[in-house]
C-alpha cells in the first residue's frame, strides 16, 4: 500500500469496486495483470518488501509467476500462526478470504500481531444472506479489538456490486443483489501507536515499507 497525494484511499476503493463489477473471467484476469504493474510504483515510494501468504500451494505458484513478491509462504490462517515476527509490516491486507467456511474470525488478532504500530490492516467480507452470521461474528471481533484500543477504524465502506453470486440462493429479490451480484464491505483499521499506550500523543509518520 502506497501513500499518494490527492485522496489515494478513494482511488484504491474505486479500483477495488471496479474489479468486482467485471463479470467475464478473462477480463478480470486482465484487470489484475494491469494492476500488478502498480507494484513498481509501490517500490518507487519505498515499499520494497511485498510478502504473500495463502493456504493453497497452487495459488502461491500463480503469485510467484508474476514476480511481484519477495517472499511467499504456505500458511493456513486460523490453524497456524503467520510466519512473521510481531510488528513486521506497515500494511496487511486480506481480501476475499474472510467468509463462512474460509478463514475464521479467530485469525484477525494474528493479522494485527504482524502489523507495525501505526500500520494499516485492510479486510473485506461479503454481506449477502448466507454470510450474515459470519459478518456479525467478524464485526464483534473487530469491535472488541477497537474497544481494547488495539486499533482504530478508519473506513467501513459498503459495496453493492461486490461479486457475482455463485447460486440463486444468494441473490436477494428486490435489491441490488437481484442482478446476480452480491454485496460486500471493506474495512480499514490503523494499529495503535506505542506512544498512545504511554499517554504521549504520536507524531504522524509516513509508511515506508511493506
Amino acid at each position: 500500500m502506497a501513500q499518494e497525494e490527492g485522496g489515494s484511499l478513494s482511488k484504491v476503493l474505486a479500483r477495488v469496486g471496479a474489479s468486482h463489477g467485471i463479470t467475464d473471467l478473462a477480463q478480470k484476469l486482465h484487470f489484475y495483470d494491469r494492476w500488478a504493474s502498480d507494484y513498481d510504483q509501490l517500490q518507487a515510494r519505498g515499499f520494497l518488501r511485498l510478502h504473500g501468504v495463502d493456504g493453497s500451494s497452487g495459488m502461491l505458484e500463480q503469485a510467484r509467476a508474476h514476480g511481484l513478491y519477495q517472499h511467499l509462504s504456505l500458511c493456513t490462517l486460523g490453524q497456524e500462526p503467520l510466519p512473521s515476527p510481531e510488528g513486521t509490516y506497515d500494511a496487511v491486507l486480506m481480501v476475499g478470504a474472510l467468509s463462512d467456511g474460509q478463514v475464521p474470525c479467530s485469525a484477525i488478532p494474528e493479522l494485527l500481531r504482524v502489523t507495525k504500530p501505526g500500520g494499516l490492516v485492510c479486510l473485506t467480507t461479503r454481506t449477502n444472506p448466507s454470510n450474515l452470521q459470519y459478518k456479525e461474528a467478524l464485526e464483534a471481533t473487530l469491535d472488541k479489538l477497537e474497544q481494547a484500543k488495539e486499533w482504530e477504524r478508519l473506513v467501513a465502506w459498503p459495496v453493492d456490486r461486490w461479486e457475482l453470486a455463485t447460486t440463486k440462493l444468494e441473490v436477494v429479490p428486490g435489491t441490488s443483489d437481484s442482478d446476480d451480484f452480491i454485496s460486500g464491505i471493506v474495512y480499514l483499521y490503523r494499529k495503535r501507536q506505542v506512544a498512545q499506550v504511554e499517554g504521549v500523543r504520536p507524531s504522524a509518520q509516513p509508511l515506508t515499507g511493506l
